[in-house]
């Protein structure tokens, strides 16, 4: 399995017709810690480079852009309650929408 990155710190992983999309670690490094993440809506069309979602940092608000066009199929609905997940310690919990 292989994990491609944007320049826009965004993380991307495909398995089958599947795409897992994340924020990377750097991100947090220079934005700090994350106080809200804005999901998108499952069943949402998306086109490359639109914006996804929304994370809140201590810092700054940092856009999600889509890195492929696709449908969302599901969100890490635990990023409602715990935002910090984002950052978790694997790559399941990191992930903010397939």
């Amino acid at each position: 399995m292989t994990t491609l990155f944007t320049p826009d710190h965004e993380w991307l992983r495909i398995e089958g017709n599947i795409a897992t999309i994340g924020v990377t670690d750097y991100a947090q490094s220079q934005l700090g810690d994350v106080v809200f993440v804005e999901l998108p809506k499952v069943c949402r069309n998306l086109k490359k480079t639109e914006v996804a979602a929304v994370v809140e940092f201590v810092k700054a608000a940092s856009d999600v852009y889509a890195p492929i066009s696709g449908k969302v199929v599901e969100v890490n609905e635990a990023l409602a309650a715990k935002p910090a997940l984002v950052f978790g310690c694997s790559r399941q919990a990191m992930h903010i929408f397939r």
